[in-house]
This record gives C-alpha cells, structure tokens and sequence, in this order.
C-alpha cells in the first residue's frame, strides 16, 4: 500500500503543481479571445515553420546519444533511437521524468541494449545538458546587463517596482516552484543511492557516464549537442513572429524568455506546464508586453508544441509496433 501511494503521489503531485500554476495564472482569463487570437489573429505560418526544428532538435538528441553508446558496446539502430526519444517526451507528458527510463526502455525491447548502461548515458546527458544551459544562462544575463540598465534608465524602472508587479500569490507561486525543484533534486539523489545499491546496475550505469571520454569525435559531439538547443531556441523563437505583440521584440528578447523558460521546466510538471508560463510570462511582462497579450502568448504556444510532441509520440509509437526486434546476446543485457 506504501509503495502503492508513493507511485500516486509522484503522478498527482506534478499534475496538481501544474494545474494550480496554470488556474491562479488563467482564472480571470477571457478565454474567447484565445478563438479569436487562433483563427483570425495569428499568423500560423511561423507556427508550421518552427516545428522542423522541433523535430530536428529530437532527431539530434537521437545522433548525440548513439554516439555516446558506441563507445561501451551498443548500438541501437537509428530508427530506433529516434522513435524513443519521440515517445520519450511524449511518455513525460503523462508522468514527468519517466522519459528517461521510457527511452532506455525501447531500446531494451528492440535493440537488446543494457537498460544500466543507457541509464547512465542518460545521466551523462542530462549532465552536459546542464552543463549548457547554465552557460547559456550566465552569457545571456552578462549580455544583458547593459540592456537592462538603459531599460531602467529610459523608463524610469527601478527594482522596487518591477518587484511591486508580482502579487503575493505570485511570490507563494515562485516559492512553490523552487521547493518542487529541490525536492525533485532530492528524489534524483535518493533513485541514484537505490541503484548504487545494486552492484551490477551501478557498474552499468558507471560504464554509460564514462562512456563520454571515449566517444568517437569530441567536436561531433559538442557539435549535435549545440545543434540540439538551436533547434530548440529557433522552435521557440519563431513563435514570436505569430503574434503581433511579440513580433518585435527581437533575439535579445526571445533568448532572454527561453533560457528562463528552460530553467522553468526543471520543476517536475507535464512539459513544464504551470512553471513555463509562469516564466515566460512574466518576463514578455518586464518587456513591455501586455498581461492578456503574455498570457495568450504562453498558452497557445505551449499547447501547440506539446501537441507536436503528442504526435511524434504516436508517430513512433506506431513505428516501433511495426519495427521488428534484434535481440542481440539477450542473456548479457
């Protein structure tokens, strides 16, 4: 029963974070003009020309992955690589966080991988991905400190009230978040002290974090791995050019929003649902636009790039029904 509730737990938790983020956000919205925004106000041609790079910063996740694989005796046909990382994110989309174990989990099946091994080349990922964003984050903020200050200084913004813009709801919202990112860090912990009790699981998943000192081509690497977060902030970035309140913001803005937005999602929500819009929201605010604009904004750009990621994850859902398995050496993995 324990066990049980545990399992409950760690699904309702992160829906109701997200629902709760997104009802104190949307509770006074006037949701018929999101029908009028979708049908007559958009320029959806922007919209179908980022989804490419939606795809693509999947398909280079995929690369990047195989070739962290090679180095320990793996490797899954590339297919197969790809169609689990689409029904990875979109396995996530009902319980955050188990893409990881879903990805290893169809290359298990079809390819006869070591679920250990790709776990820790997951890990080593998730680690370099890390690695990437925060160096993103601290070039972005450096960049634009210069940017800030002649924003304050033009419109006669000051710290006090930009801070006088959030309501103590949005404070208790902030705090909530952080909270939920510490305790996701502690249950990360927590699965990785299990494992290490598992000799033969560990020794596994050690074999995959080593894997990256001995990949075939460092500069191919860094290369997928900085095409992996283009592709991701040219998904984004052109969203901005379907509405016309954040047409004319400009890269500055768009990267400003997105690296926030990225740190967002570390909170364990379905596709950062709730956090995201919470973020990015409030930044286009500090931008100069408008509440309701902001608001219809993250709406209906989230909505439409999660459903992107439903329908890769039927997509390979379907393909993997149809792909024919190779086990190889069944009894070593």
């Amino acid at each position: 029963m324990g066990k049980t509730a545990g399992i409950i737990i760690k699904i309702a938790l992160p829906l109701v974070l997200g629902g709760a983020i997104l009802y104190w956000m949307y509770r006074d919205f006037d949701f018929k003009c999101i029908e009028q925004v979708v049908t007559r106000e958009m320029d959806w041609t922007w919209m179908l020309l980022s989804f490419p790079f939606g795809i693509m910063a999947q398909v280079f996740r995929a690369w990047r992955w195989r070739q962290t694989l090679a180095p320990i005796g793996e490797h899954p046909r590339q297919s197969t690589a790809i169609n689990a990382i689409f029904l990875s994110y979109a396995a996530s989309l009902l319980v955050p966080r188990i893409g990881e174990f879903t990805r290893c989990g169809v290359l298990r099946q079809y390819d006869g991988i070591s679920f250990s091994k790709a776990i820790g080349t997951v890990v080593t990922e998730r680690a370099v991905d890390a690695l990437f964003i925060l160096t993103l984050t601290a070039a972005t903020l450096l960049g634009e400190l210069q940017m800030f200050h002649v924003f304050f200084d033009k419109t006669g913004t000051n710290l006090d009230t930009i801070l006088h813009r959030f309501s103590p709801t949005g404070y208790a919202v902030t705090a909530i978040c952080a909270v939920a990112a510490l305790g996701l860090i502690h249950l990360l912990l927590k699965k990785l002290t299990i494992y290490n009790k598992v000799k033969s699981t560990f020794g596994g998943i050690w074999q995959g974090v080593k894997s990256l000192r001995y990949v075939d081509s460092i500069p191919r690497y860094l290369l997928l791995t900085v095409g992996i977060w283009a592709s991701y902030f040219l998904h984004y970035y052109l969203t901005f050019f379907c509405f016309d309140a954040t047409a004319h913001l400009g890269v500055t803005c768009a990267l400003v929003t997105f690296v926030v937005g990225s740190v967002a999602v570390i909170v364990p929500t379905p596709n950062g649902a709730g956090p995201w819009h919470f973020a990015v929201k409030t930044m286009l605010i500090l931008y100069g636009v408008a509440d309701e604009s902001a608001l219809y904004f993250v709406l209906i750009v989230h909505a439409v790039q999660t459903m992107l990621l439903v329908a890769l994850g039927v997509w390979a859902w379907i393909a993997l029904a149809l792909t024919k398995k190779r086990i190889n050496n069944p009894l070593t993995h």
